[in-house]
C-alpha cells in the first residue's frame, strides 16, 4: 500500500475503511488458518512455507504426518517438480503425489522417463494415463517393454476404463 492511501501504514484510515492487512500478517490467526487463506488465493509459496515446519513424514503425530502430505500436494500444485522429484528418492510421499501431477497434467514423457528408471508407481500413472486418452495399444507396448511380468500393470491396461483422477480416483 502506499503512503497517503487508505490504512497506509501511518496514515488513519477514513470512516467505514479498515486498514488493509498485508499477506498473513494477522497475529490471531493460527499458522493452519493462515495455509488456508494462502491457498484460496493460490499463493503456493507462502503456504508451503507455513507448512513446512509442521510436517513430518512418517510421524508418530499423525497431526504432522498430515501436514506432511498437505506439503506434498502444495509443491505438486505449485508445480515444483523437480523439488518434488528431489524428495522422491527417499519419501515415497513425494513420488507417488509428483507421479499423480505429471499424469494429471497429461505428461507421459515424464513419467515414461521414471517408469524406465524403474519406478513402477510412474509405470502406474502412464499406463492409466496411456488408457485414458485412448492409447491402449501404447500402453501395451510399455507394458510388454518395461514390464512383461508385472501382473498388476496387465491389469491396468486390460481394465475397459481404469479411473482417472479426474472422476475423483486418488
Amino acid at each position: 500500500m502506499t503512503q497517503g492511501s487508505p490504512g497506509a501504514e501511518g496514515t488513519p484510515a477514513p470512516q467505514g475503511f479498515k486498514r488493509a492487512r498485508g499477506r498473513g500478517d494477522d497475529p490471531s490467526m493460527k499458522w493452519h488458518e493462515r495455509v488456508l487463506t494462502a491457498e484460496h488465493r493460490q499463493d503456493w509459496e507462502e503456504a508451503i512455507a507455513l507448512v513446512q515446519p509442521h510436517a513430518e513424514c512418517y510421524s508418530i503425530d499423525h497431526h504432522r504426518h498430515d501436514n506432511h502430505l498437505w506439503h506434498m500436494d502444495l509443491l505438486a500444485r505449485a508445480g515444483r517438480f523437480a523439488e518434488l522429484a528431489e524428495r522422491a528418492l527417499a519419501d515415497v510421499h513425494a513420488r507417488r503425489r509428483l507421479n499423480r501431477a505429471l499424469r494429471e497434467r497429461g505428461m507421459d514423457s515424464e513419467l515414461r522417463s521414471r517408469a524406465t528408471d524403474g519406478d513402477r508407481d510412474a509405470l502406474y500413472a502412464l499406463l492409466r494415463l496411456l488408457c485414458e486418452t485412448n492409447r491402449r495399444q501404447e500402453a501395451e507396448r510399455v507394458v510388454q517393454a518395461l514390464a512383461p511380468g508385472d501382473d498388476h500393470a496387465h491389469q491396468i491396461v486390460d481394465c475397459p476404463t481404469p479411473p482417472s483422477p479426474s472422476n475423483g480416483a486418488r
